[in-house]
C-alpha cells in the first residue's frame, strides 16, 4: 500500500489490492484529482478516514450504444413531466447527493472536503452536473468528471421523486457523444440500464 504526500504522483494501478485500493493520503486539489481520473483512479472514503484512492479490476462501465431503456421509462420520458439541464446548479446537485439516503449506508462518502474539491473541479471546467426539475424544483440529478477524451466518469446521483435520476442519466447519455461512461463499481440500478464489467486494462485503453 502506497502512502501519498504532497508530491503529485500515483503508483501504477496494477499495484492496487484485490478490492481496488491503491493508495492513501495526498490531497483533493484540482491537479491531483485530474491526474487521478486520467490514470483510472478515483477517491472514495468516509469522513473519519484518510483519503483513499481506488482503481478496481474489473471496472463497471456503460457503453452509450448499449443503454437499455425500459418501456415504462420510455413512457416517463414521453410524458415530459421533467425538465433536464446541465451545469445549472452543480453545488446543489452534489449537496443533494451527499445527503441522499442509500440502502446499506449509514453515512456518506461525499464529505465537506469532497464537496469543496469538486466545486473547484467544476469551476475549472471538468466536473459537470445534470439537473432534473419538476415545477421549478430540483428533484433529481447526478454529477461526474468529463475527461475531454470521450470518457465521462460518473460519481453520484440522487432522486427526490420516482425516476428522476434515471431521467437525468438517460437523457444525458442520449444527447452526448461519449465513448464510455465510467460507473466505477457494480450496482443493480446501473446494470439494468446496460452497464457491464470490463477489465481494468481495457478501461485504461479508453483513457489513453
Amino acid at each position: 500500500m502506497q502512502f501519498l504526500n504532497q508530491d503529485l504522483w500515483f503508483p501504477p494501478v496494477t499495484q492496487a489490492d484485490e478490492d481496488g485500493l491503491l493508495a492513501i493520503g495526498g490531497d483533493l486539489s484540482v491537479p491531483r484529482l485530474l491526474l487521478a481520473y486520467q490514470s483510472g483512479i478515483f477517491p472514495w472514503f468516509e469522513g473519519n478516514q484518510p483519503i483513499l484512492w481506488w482503481s478496481p479490476d474489473p471496472r463497471f462501465v456503460l457503453f452509450p450504444e448499449n443503454l437499455k431503456v425500459s418501456k415504462s421509462m420510455k413512457q416517463v420520458l414521453r410524458n415530459a413531466n421533467f425538465t433536464v439541464s446541465i451545469n445549472q446548479d452543480f453545488n446543489q446537485v452534489i449537496t443533494e447527493c451527499s445527503i441522499a439516503k442509500r440502502n446499506g449506508q449509514a453515512g456518506t462518502w461525499i464529505t465537506e472536503s469532497m464537496i469543496m474539491a469538486y466545486n473547484e473541479l467544476h469551476q475549472a471546467g471538468y466536473a459537470k452536473s445534470v439537473e432534473v426539475w419538476q415545477e421549478g424544483e430540483l428533484v433529481g440529478g447526478f454529477y461526474g468528471v468529463d475527461l475531454g477524451n470521450g470518457v465521462f466518469c460518473g460519481e453520484s446521483m440522487f432522486a427526490k421523486v420516482s425516476n428522476a435520476s434515471k431521467v437525468a442519466f438517460i437523457t444525458f447519455i442520449q444527447n452526448t457523444d461519449y465513448q464510455l461512461i465510467d460507473c466505477q463499481v457494480y450496482t443493480n440500478h446501473l446494470e439494468r440500464l446496460g452497464a457491464e464489467d470490463i477489465s481494468r486494462d481495457v478501461f485504461m485503453g479508453y483513457l489513453k
